[in-house]
């Protein structure tokens, strides 16, 4: 059959990221998306941390299609009929190198695949992979699944090691193959690279786009031209589920949506749906003044991974690598959520591996084996390590009911005037930490916040 010296599975971020280095590297990289181009799938709506990816690829950054710089930030709670927003503009946050950029990932993505294709890499996009094959059978399956499963020789459980793939009626071979297929993992589950998703460790987001005039944005949120906002939401917008609401400025849109975990949402007794749940927001008074005039001009649904670094599965074998969310880099730290930078990073420490590996003449679990040390001395593994007890701490409901409630509850007493005298605002105040703060359940809270 045809053969490659790698496959990526998969045009994303990650799967692009390793290719782009590849190719560089002058190696035969060839990549598969089932999409119509790369970013088809990863429609509007989405937050790169550059900061931390700047010096990978820098010559990529300078000419990238990024949206705004986000300058400014702002966490939302809500409960019933109130609102607190704690919001800050730092100077440090944009200037000649910004932290971030708000992305629209229908033009990155393509950014990044014709910059692949310029250094030699070919992007096949409508190409939908069916299956990997193993060495000693025609296709990867389950048998001797579960992540870090491992046969004598390294490879994928009882499968063996991966020498390619199948898409349709044709096999193509490779040396290695680069899995990159994204957070629900359907072929790296069947071969057994990797368990299956649980709802448990697994999110659903929905998300609209709305468009508006550059100078409207910039007149709500207070900003500069090509400055940009981000604005998470928590509280009564996920019903007591675990979960939250986003907002990120584009150039001439919004990225409006909401993550919700999965298990809690299936298993509510009234079938709620996310996208009633982004309705009700788009009605709040907290969000309708700011999306006056708006048109929506595209939606979509996304399964995000929120197991942390214990559902981070094998990253290698023989013959293979997982990177971006295929291998659950990705990252839900309460007031910062990431993945794109995992997946960028991800990639490129898999590209710089798999071009050694290539080099011994060594493609086995023990050639590649470069990728993992390398993610581990970088921040994808130590951010992961670091939020580890994070995952444990979201299942905690209180954080969606009670304190958005409490703080609320306060700053409305705080701020308001009755008919009669006005007590003293040290008064109010204690009595408000006193009656929500000061007992054994918050006590608890507070030591299991300490973890993180």
């Amino acid at each position: 059959m045809e053969k490659v010296d790698v496959i990526v599975v998969g045009g994303g971020l990650a799967g692009l990221s390793a290719a782009y280095g590849l190719a560089q590297a002058g190696l035969e990289v060839m990549v598969l998306e089932r999409g119509d181009y790369p970013g088809a799938k990863n429609v509007t709506g989405g937050r790169l941390y550059t900061s931390v990816v700047r010096d990978l690829y820098p010559e990529l950054w300078e000419g990238a299609p990024f949206e705004r710089a986000v300058t400014r930030e702002a966490i939302s709670m809500l409960a019933d009929g109130r609102m607190a927003t704690f919001e800050i503009a730092a100077e440090e946050f944009g200037g000649r190198r910004p932290q971030s950029f708000t992305v629209v990932r229908a033009k990155l993505d393509q950014y990044l695949a014709e910059r692949t294709g310029e250094a030699g890499g070919m992007v096949i996009p409508k190409m939908k992979v069916d299956a990997l094959l193993t060495e000693g059978g025609s296709e990867a399956s389950g048998a001797g699944g579960g992540p870090g499963a491992s046969g004598a020789d390294g490879g994928p459980g009882a499968s063996g090691r991966v020498i390619g793939i199948r898409a349709g009626e044709d096999e193509i071979g490779a040396d290695v193959v680069v899995v990159a297929e994204g957070v629900l993992g359907l072929l790296s589950s069947e071969a057994g690279l990797r368990e299956r998703p649980a709802a448990a460790d697994t999110a659903l987001g929905y998300k609209e786009v709305i468009e508006l005039p550059a100078s409207v944005i910039e007149d709500r949120w207070h900003l500069n031209p090509g400055e940009g906002a981000a604005q998470l939401f928590m509280g009564s917008v996920t019903k007591g589920m675990m979960g939250g609401a986003f907002l990120y400025t584009n150039r001439e849109s919004i990225s409006l949506g909401i993550v919700v975990g999965m298990e809690q949402l299936r298993s509510r007794p009234d079938e709620l749906e996310s996208w009633q749940l982004l309705d009700e927001l788009k009605t709040s008074p907290a969000v309708a003044p700011l999306i006056k005039g708006g048109e929506v001009i595209e939606y979509s649904a996304h399964a995000v991974a929120e197991g942390g670094i214990a559902k981070v599965p094998r990253l290698l074998g023989d013959g293979y690598v997982m990177v971006g969310d295929a291998a659950g880099l990705s990252l839900n730290a309460l007031i910062t959520v990431r993945g794109m930078d995992f997946a960028i990073a991800s990639g490129y420490h898999a590209a710089q591996a798999i071009a050694a590996a290539k080099a011994a003449g060594d493609t086995s679990a023990a050639g590649l084996a470069g990728y993992e040390r390398a993610l581990r001395e970088s921040f994808v593994l130590k951010d992961l390590q670091t939020a580890a007890k994070v995952p444990a701490l979201l299942e905690n409901q209180r954080l969606f009911t009670h304190y958005p409630e409490a703080v609320t509850k306060l700053m409305a007493d705080i701020f308001t005037i009755g008919p009669g005298p006005t007590e003293k605002l040290s008064k109010t105040g204690f009595g408000g930490v006193r009656r929500s703060f000061l007992n054994l359940a918050t006590a608890k809270d507070a030591l299991s916040f300490r973890k993180i």
